[in-house]
């Protein structure tokens, strides 16, 4: 591995330099062990601890096949995936690879004891497999995490309707929390000039999931002027939301849970802000029911910030907690876009509002090829920026998955690979210099809340 950093690491390294460099047998990964799919049995989702469950391994490097690519990684990121994976839930990821393992002699592959995590991804291409001519080795990508096959006809209008589409690193092996990742060629995208290899690694999934999901016309179609609702505004994915929000001449309505998040939202430019803890709003009143007259009181409470008006779209992905709430206060006609089930699979609302409001609940999943290019662009120009909190070593992994697992972070957590530290990999200084407020937005908030001042606060 250390003739690769080198290689990377050199001004002078050309395409014919990487393709002469030797390709290790193994290389280390961030793993989760079949055999240990049971070890949190009983265990309450909240309390399982990813610290116990995610190793890092020497692993072999897998077979390249067509259409493939072999990806040195220098940076990746944890995603609430990665947090699923690490407690096995809602399912063991080693179902999703038995099942890819038995589509075809090549996908044998994945199926494995072991399952390498991570769908993000900054790094350099090592080699490519026959059929890839857009990418050679020494091309510096980032790599958005669809991974399909297209060979139904579904597929062929939005990739994400392909029937075989699956989340690499999630529902395929071989992902990019590791020294090397496997990728498919169509998920490479050119890495943001701007940044560091960390920057650069950690909007990828969320980045593009917001992207389809709010601005995209296979999610809400946000147009200028809209009042959007985004849950979580502060969060790995919300902080994005709120980004497009802002960029694309909408008006977010950023929900949060304290006013240090809140502060975050005011930093990106967001001006109306409700902290539901400081206003204590509790839309159950037990297990089983929910409360209408918290809903009417949010509801009331939005309009009070948006002159009178309700939303147009709210940006969903609590799920269970607050689906009442979203489908209520979203305005005639308007959009629920939903992506997840943080808070829990089973959705209830009072159909009345729905269907009596001509309103629209929508389903969201990542992003297509072109939606993913489309979002990377955008950060590639300076328009939307990583928010990135905090970077953690690959031994480490463990413990940036139980922070994202307790939400004990901000924005986005980064994980170093290759990398022998942070800042590297920076090749338009002057672009970097324009934006670099906004680049350290979410690591100056951070650092302000685990300063000495601020615990003493």
């Amino acid at each position: 591995m250390k003739e690769i950093l080198d290689a990377i690491q050199s001004q002078d390294s050309t395409a014919a330099d990487f393709a002469a460099l030797s390709i290790p047998e193994s290389y280390r990964a961030v793993t989760v062990h079949k055999d240990e799919a049971e070890m949190f049995a009983g265990v309450a989702g909240r309390d399982k601890d990813p610290r116990k469950s995610l190793h890092v391994d020497d692993v072999p490097v897998p077979e390249l096949g067509p259409g493939e690519a072999l990806v040195a990684v220098m940076a990746s990121s944890v995603n609430y995936n990665s947090v699923w994976t690490s407690i096995f839930e809602p399912v063991s990821t080693f179902g999703f690879l038995e099942r890819y393992g038995k589509l075809s002699d090549l996908s044998k592959r994945h199926d494995l004891p072991y399952h390498v995590i991570g769908s993000d991804l900054a790094g350099v291409v090592l080699r490519t497999g026959p059929g890839v001519n857009a990418w050679q080795p020494g091309d510096e990508v980032v790599a958005h995490c669809l991974s399909v096959e297209l060979e139904s006809s579904d597929g062929h209008n939005d990739t994400m309707l392909d029937p075989e589409q699956r989340i690499w690193g999630f529902e395929t092996n071989f992902g990019g929390l590791a020294e090397i990742a496997l990728v498919k060629s169509n998920q490479l995208m050119p890495k943001p000039d701007h940044l560091s290899w960390e920057e650069a690694a950690a909007p990828g999934l969320v980045n593009s999931t917001a992207y389809r999901q709010l601005v995209s016309r296979n999610g809400a179609g946000m147009k200028q002027g809209d009042n959007v609702l985004i849950w979580g505004a502060s969060g790995g994915l919300g902080s994005y939301a709120t980004q497009f929000a802002l960029a694309g001449g909408a008006n977010p309505i950023c929900v949060v849970s304290s006013d240090q998040k809140a502060d975050i939202c005011r930093r990106m430019g967001a001006t109306a802000i409700i902290d539901r803890n400081a206003e204590d709003y509790r839309f159950w009143k037990d297990e089983h029911h929910q409360d209408p007259r918290e809903w009417k009181r949010f509801g009331k409470r939005i309009r009070e910030l948006t002159g009178g008006e309700d939303v147009d779209i709210v940006f969903e992905h609590p799920g269970r907690e607050t689906f009442g709430a979203s489908v209520y206060v979203t305005r005639k006609g308007g959009t629920i876009v939903t992506c997840a089930s943080t808070s829990g699979y089973n959705h209830e609302y009072d159909n009345r509002y729905l269907w009596m409001s001509l309103k629209k609940i929508v389903g969201s999943h990542f992003a297509n090829y072109r939606e993913a290019w489309e979002a990377n662009r955008l950060v590639a120009k300076g328009k939307i920026h990583p928010t990135l909190s905090k970077v953690y070593s690959l031994e480490d992994t463990g413990q940036a998955a139980y922070d994202v697992h307790r939400n004990l972070h901000q924005g986005k957590v980064g994980v170093l690979a290759l990398a022998p530290r942070e800042g590297l990999g920076v090749r338009d200084q002057e672009l970097r210099e324009k934006h670099i407020d906004a680049i350290n937005l979410f690591r100056d908030t951070s650092a302000e809340q685990t300063s000495p001042s601020s615990r003493n606060v």
